[in-house]
């Protein structure tokens, strides 16, 4: 049985796969003036960046939970993953622009280009998934006073 984050993840790279495709597809008929190599390049990169945005989640998910199990999240969290993501997708345009275009200048381009627009987009997509708790673990809210009143009640066994 998969768990809760391995779904978050999933659907996290669902959806980011079809706006950065459909920013990509854009991309590559802009720079090289043919709709179909756009549309060659988007949907390739599909494939390699499904698989590539998925381990990028799931390395961040490890690096991310306290020894107490508790996500951590921040806005400097998802710039920072923001910044990693766009290193590792532009890298993965540029060689699959290349490949398809036949022209190792398209690719520089289009993974040039797409630089500022998924960073943009990436950051939109992170804050909202910030706010989704699909996929999460319940978490239990303890007030001090609770923690306080549990620890008296330990000490005086």
């Amino acid at each position: 049985m998969i768990d809760k984050s391995h779904k978050r993840h999933i659907a996290k790279a669902i959806t980011w796969r079809v706006a950065g495709t459909i920013d990509t597809m854009l991309l590559g008929w802009l720079i090289s003036g043919n709709p179909m190599t756009g549309f060659k390049i988007g949907m390739t990169e599909f494939a390699t960046k499904f698989f590539l945005y998925y381990l990028h989640e799931r390395v961040w998910y490890k690096i991310n939970v306290s020894k107490e199990g508790v996500l951590r999240e921040s806005k400097k969290r998802h710039f920072a993953k923001t910044v990693t993501w766009r290193i590792v997708g532009s890298i993965d345009t540029m060689f699959v622009a290349w490949f398809i275009s036949g022209n190792p200048f398209i690719g520089l381009k289009v993974g040039l280009a797409e630089v500022t627009t998924k960073m943009i987009l990436y950051y939109a997509h992170e804050r909202i998934w910030y706010r989704s708790k699909f996929g999460l673990p319940k978490i239990i809210e303890i007030s001090n006073e609770e923690i306080v009143n549990q620890d008296l009640v330990r000490n005086n066994e």
